[in-house]
């Protein structure tokens, strides 16, 4: 479980670098590195949904584990 969460982790901040620098800079990384919407950045995105969607599990098992 904690491999999935290391995991989850990763992907979800580099999902919010990467609208980070949408935010302020308007440039999107994932864009620039893999073409825009292409099926590899398609599934980047993808991956950032499912991570952050996974990690509201942790508000759980934080409250579990006091």
């Amino acid at each position: 479980m904690k491999a999935l969460d290391y995991t989850a982790l990763t992907i979800a901040i580099i999902g919010a670098v990467n609208w980070g620098l949408v935010g302020i800079f308007r440039f999107d990384l994932i864009a620039a590195l893999f073409g825009n919407m292409s099926w590899f950045s398609r599934l980047v995105y993808i991956l950032v949904g499912l991570s952050g969607l996974y990690l509201l599990s942790l508000y759980g098992r934080i409250r579990n584990e006091s």
